[in-house]
């Protein structure tokens, strides 16, 4: 009999252990579990024009511990609804090639459509819909009550799915973000990206990103989260600020 309750116990204390080593809280590293779901949905305004919002939807599902497949889409609108948009369509998969105490990396590939449909613009117009692939990486160390992730994508974009033959637009992504926990339900978030062009008849433009923020645990599978954005770019050498600042909210779910 003690056999039996204690072999329960080990059993419990495992499944809990595998869940809140997966615990959705807007921490850059995390990643679902076995047979998990998970849900990131976002409402966000644009930095140049607070009246001009977008919604977005992560979802994924994962494999394995260490595979994970997930796809995104968003729609926004413009100047009270005048204009509206689906921007894009997003599938990928992740997968972590390093999982130690501290220490973890993933690697991911992702596809995706923009725009799929617009104001006026047929599904999938061929003049202009753009197909995008990405290779990224990212890797990070998970501390007592705090995290830090590296990442690094890049982009090749094109008007055609498979037009290899076509020089397309290349572009390089690389940021930091963070995360601070300063209960069991409040932690602070941050992160910096930059993304430069690297095809010549840009002229090294680029755009640096900056985004800061506030998250709250409604439970271990649940979170809601506030933030703010700004942006600053560059097309010609000369850097400008980007008037204004985004606000946004997300929630996230993992079952």
């Amino acid at each position: 009999m003690k056999n039996i309750v204690l072999t329960s116990v080990l059993a419990f204390m495992a499944v809990s252990g595998a869940h809140a080593a997966n615990i959705i809280d807007g921490n850059p590293l995390y990643r679902p579990g076995e047979g998990h779901f998970y849900s990131n949905f976002a409402v966000e305004s644009h930095s140049e024009a607070i009246e001009d919002w977008g919604i977005s939807e992560e979802f994924g599902y994962g494999i394995t511990n260490d595979l994970a497949i997930f796809m995104k889409t968003g729609v926004s609108e413009a100047e009270g609804f005048d204009y509206m948009s689906w921007n894009d369509f997003t599938v990928g998969l992740n997968y972590r090639v390093l999982d130690a105490a501290n220490w973890k990396a993933d690697v991911y590939g992702v596809y995706s459509l923009n725009p799929v449909w617009g104001d006026h613009v047929p599904f999938l117009d061929e003049d202009v819909t753009n197909y995008t692939w990405t290779l990224g990486a990212r890797a990070g160390y998970v501390g007592d009550g705090w995290t830090l992730a590296g990442h690094v994508d890049f982009d090749y974009a094109n008007s055609e799915s498979f037009n290899w033959g076509d020089d397309g637009v290349h572009s390089l992504s690389v940021g930091v973000d963070g995360q601070y926990l300063i209960d069991e339900q409040w932690n602070l978030i941050a992160g910096v990206e930059y993304t430069g062009m690297l095809d010549d008849q840009f002229e090294d433009a680029g755009k640096w990103t900056g985004k800061i923020g506030a998250n709250y645990n409604l439970d271990e599978t649940k979170y809601i989260g506030a933030y703010f954005m700004g942006e600053m770019e560059h097309s010609t050498g000369d850097w400008e600020w980007v008037d204004g600042f985004g606000f946004g909210v997300n929630f996230g779910i993992d079952f």
